[in-house]
């Protein structure tokens, strides 16, 4: 673990001589081939360690960090206990991993446009059957960049070494885990002598949906950040909103609209800290490329994620989580290990939560710096360096979760209410905290508070 965490700070460039030993407290582990709890528990730990810099340069030292790795496992899967109620199902009736000639592909149809690009290319199949049948008769690369090409998501599946190989996993291996750039513009910190919330006074603008920047966002919200997410009119997560929404105000704004463009930039040029998780050329095909966010905000935290990478042919290809498992090796290692008939990914969807983590943590030492910077990360190079840190050796089981051990004070959220875990991370004086249950999409007007 400390070798893992030692890894990540390095990416964010933190001074480890300068700050707490981070300890972990708890036993177990998800059960992966992967050492899936411990890049939870570092992930989650390095975000930590940025807000420690933060707060070091601030005249506050912060003695003690601990990350609970069993709160950070089920953090890792879901924070929310509804009680009473239940939120969607969290994938598509036809979503899912697909025989095909040759193997193996995953087809992502949660959006309704994404599902269907995917029956244009299969056909007018009527249930998943029907979607089995279909997928049977192609080979994974023909079905894979048919659905790409009609601007769908699928991924083959590909093992460690095919991936490796692959020009894409090749550009993947050559990019910076965090690809941190520092600009000229100062931009000094607010800073109203809380430790309590390091972050008060901060204006984040965010512009990410499923599910790595969300999670950054809602840590930045934890440390007293004042974040705003913008979704475009008809987005909805139904199953996602109430775990990742804690904390913010939504709004909505249609950035093909010339008054909400106008009313975007004003947020732009307001904001300290940008996240967005869109396609590597989707903000500048709406007109907003680095050059004109630093017209705007010249002093911009720009924080960018993306699915697989930064460079290479598939730079601006749609992904997520349970896709860039398959295509980076992931799930076919997981089947090796269980010696299974089909695909088997990680047990919760790490890629995105400690992207998001990372993210965070990017972003507070792009604050703490005092000057314009980006960083840019995706969930193909977290990808990587879970796969290097290594296999799991032994099997031990996390103990079973009892709830009232782990839940927090109730939360009353749109849905119902709900018990939320405690959080995983505990920095010694800032708690993290939210100001706000989770709120609905599009919810509140487009301005900070």
């Amino acid at each position: 673990m400390p070798a893992l965490l030692a890894r990540f700070a390095q990416a964010l460039q933190l001074p480890l001589d300068d700050l707490p030993q981070v300890t972990f407290p708890s036993m177990g582990a998800l059960p992966s081939t992967f050492a899936v709890t411990d890049f939870a528990s570092a992930s989650i730990a390095a975000a930590g360690l940025a807000v420690a810099d933060l707060l070091r340069k601030q005249g506050h030292a912060v003695t003690d960090i601990s990350v609970d790795r069993r709160l950070a496992s089920f953090w890792f899967a879901s924070s929310l206990r509804p009680m009473g109620w239940a939120p969607p199902p969290a994938w598509d009736p036809i979503a899912g991993d697909y025989a095909t000639a040759d193997g193996w592909i995953r087809l992502h149809t949660n959006a309704p446009h994404h599902r269907a690009a995917a029956l244009k290319v299969l056909g007018d199949c009527a249930d998943r059957d029907g979607v089995a049948a279909a997928v049977s008769q192609w080979t994974g690369e023909a079905l894979e960049c048919a659905v790409v090409e009609a601007n769908g998501c699928a991924a083959q599946m590909l093992d460690l070494p095919q991936w490796a190989a692959q020009p894409q996993g090749l550009a993947v291996a050559s990019q910076p885990l965090i690809e941190q750039t520092v600009g000229a513009a100062e931009r000094p910190l607010p800073w109203h002598d809380n430790p309590r919330q390091p972050l008060a006074g901060i204006k984040v603008l965010d512009l990410t949906r499923i599910l790595a920047g969300p999670v950054a966002t809602r840590f930045l919200a934890s440390m007293g950040a004042d974040v705003l997410r913008i979704d475009p009119p008809g987005w909805e997560e139904p199953s996602l909103a109430p775990e990742v929404t804690l904390g913010k105000r939504c709004a909505r704004l249609d950035l093909h609209d010339s008054l909400d463009r106008i009313t975007f930039e004003r947020l732009l040029a307001q904001a300290d800290v940008f996240v967005h998780g869109y396609r590597a050329d989707a903000l500048e095909r709406l007109g907003y490329d680095a050059e004109r966010l630093r017209q705007l905000n010249p002093a911009l935290v720009d924080i960018s994620l993306n699915a697989y990478g930064w460079a290479g042919p598939w730079r601006n290809r749609r992904g997520f989580d349970s896709l860039v498992q398959m295509s980076t090796g992931i799930a076919a290692a997981g089947q090796q290990w269980q010696q299974a008939d089909k695909p088997v990914p990680l047990p919760v969807q790490a890629l995105d939560m400690a992207t998001g983590y990372l993210a965070a943590a990017a972003a507070i030492t792009g604050l703490a710096s005092g000057r314009a910077c980006s960083a840019r990360l995706s969930l193909a190079r977290t990808a990587k360096a879970l796969v290097d840190h290594g296999r799991v050796t032994t099997d031990l089981p996390l103990t079973a979760e009892s709830g009232s051990d782990l839940a927090t004070q109730i939360e009353h959220t749109p849905w119902g209410p709900a018990q939320r875990l405690a959080p995983p991370l505990i920095i010694a004086g800032t708690p993290m905290q939210w100001a706000s249950p989770a709120a609905e999409l599009g919810s509140s007007p487009a301005s900070f508070s």
